[in-house]
C-alpha cells in the first residue's frame, strides 16, 4: 500500500514556505525526502524553507548545486539537503557520505532519479511542478507517511 497525497496548489514561494514549515516539525533522522521535478519547480525553495522551520531562523540555505551536499546541524538530528544533478553514477552519492546518512540524518535530496536503487524504500517523494500560474506539488511514498502527514495535508 502506498500514500498519494493528491495535488497541493501553491500559489507563491510564501505558501511553499507554510507547508515545508508543517512538515518540517515530523521529520527525524533516518526519513529522506526525494524532490522530484524540472527547473524551476520550486525544489529548492521548498528545502530552504524546510531547513530554515527546523532551524527556527532566517538562516543562510545555499544551493547545494555546487558542493552537491550542505549540512544542517539541528537539536534533534542533522539535516542533509543534496542537489545531485551533476552526478553521472549512483555510486557518487555514496562517495558523497550519503548512504549513512540515510540512516543517521533527516535528507533532502534534489535530482532522486541519480539514485537509481540507491534510493531509501521509505523515502517520502515530492513530486513538483511549475504549471502556468502556480506551481503543484504531490507527495508518494510508504503507507506510513499517509499515518504522519494526514493531519497536517487535510
Amino acid at each position: 500500500m502506498t500514500y498519494d497525497s493528491g495535488p497541493i496548489r501553491l500559489d507563491s514561494e510564501d505558501t511553499t514556505r507554510v507547508l515545508a514549515a508543517r512538515i518540517a516539525p515530523l521529520l527525524r533522522a533516518g526519513d529522506c525526502i526525494l524532490l522530484d521535478g524540472p527547473i524551476g519547480s520550486g525544489k529548492s525553495a521548498f528545502a530552504r524553507a524546510l531547513i530554515r522551520a527546523r532551524a527556527g531562523a532566517e538562516i543562510e540555505v545555499p544551493s547545494p548545486t555546487f558542493t552537491l551536499v550542505q549540512s544542517y546541524d539541528d537539536a534533534k538530528a542533522e539535516i542533509w539537503h543534496a542537489d545531485l544533478y551533476r552526478l553521472t553514477s549512483p555510486d557518487e552519492a555514496l562517495e558523497l557520505g550519503l548512504g549513512e546518512a540515510f540512516e543517521t540524518a533527516i535528507c533532502l535530496i534534489e535530482w532522486p532519479d541519480r539514485l537509481a536503487e540507491l534510493a531509501p524504500e521509505t523515502a517520502l517523494t515530492l513530486h513538483m511542478a511549475a504549471r502556468d500560474d502556480h506551481h503543484e506539488a504531490r507527495f508518494t511514498g510508504p503507507a506510513a507517511w499517509g499515518d504522519r502527514l494526514q493531519h497536517i495535508l487535510s
